[in-house]
């Protein structure tokens, strides 16, 4: 619980909220101080609310990767595609399904199953069985049979984070005499992931989806909405996540 809150705490926009209140808490006994640390949480929850302004930190998150050149020649020998997140009880299903970041992974790993006819294997637990949820994993393996006409050969429902994800599905391979693997995820998500994966073992060609800096900047891109502090919270959260992994990375 702990570990949430200060996740929450660190990543816009409650970071910035915390920075405005702060500053206005300041102000009394420290009138510049506190002016400039609302100023700037200010103008920063402006910029990192706008798609453009996402870009200071999804750019060169997303430059650390690349796409995938060619499927085929990739000497893999299976597909790991990564969870994200689910929707509880969609009532035009009748049961939970994966939300809208778990489906552009699924729709590109989909692609890649149909391109090489490579085993697919899905990662993703969280399940609670007394709450009738069922693990990420299984609502993707359903998704991509019924909706993607994709086989999926292996599911790993163990994992509730990216290091669990490499070590739980390293297993299952590795027990398959599988070593290389194409790693499907989004492309900001990635750099974590991959040295998740070849941290537990496994050969890793890259296969990244969804490259937002690659978009065209256009007027409404410097308007703030929604998708732009998406964007931002999704980056932060990543680059905390690499800091992270460094630190605890001991072969680093």
């Amino acid at each position: 619980m702990i570990d949430i809150l200060v996740r929450v705490l660190l990543m816009p926009p409650m970071s910035l909220i915390v920075l405005i209140l702060a500053g206005y808490a300041l102000r009394r006994r420290w009138p510049r101080c506190g002016r400039a640390a609302s100023g700037v949480g200010w103008a920063a929850l402006l910029v990192l609310s706008t798609n453009a302004g996402s870009l200071l930190l999804v750019r060169p998150l997303e430059a650390l990767t690349a796409p995938l050149a060619d499927a085929r020649a990739s000497g893999a020998q299976a597909i790991v595609v990564l969870a994200a997140g689910n929707v509880h009880a969609a009532p035009e299903y009748g049961a939970d399904i994966p939300d809208d970041v778990a489906l552009v992974r699924l729709r590109y790993a989909a692609r890649l199953q149909h391109a090489t006819g490579l085993p697919l294997l899905v990662s993703g637990g969280n399940g609670e069985p007394d709450k009738g949820i069922p693990p990420k994993a299984s609502t993707m393996a359903r998704a991509l049979r019924d909706d993607f006409r994709t086989a999926v050969t292996w599911t790993e429902e163990r994992s509730a984070d990216t290091t669990q994800n490499a070590a739980y599905s390293a297993a299952i391979l590795k027990a398959a005499g599988i070593r290389r693997v194409l790693l499907v995820t989004h492309a900001m998500h990635m750099p974590r992931a991959e040295r998740a994966f070849v941290a537990a073992g496994l050969d890793v060609v890259p296969a990244p989806t969804m490259f937002y800096a690659r978009s065209t900047l256009s007027p409404l891109m410097f308007v703030p909405g929604w998708s732009g502090m998406f964007r931002s919270y999704y980056a932060t959260h990543e680059w905390i996540g690499l800091a992270w992994q460094r630190i605890n990375c001991t072969d680093c």
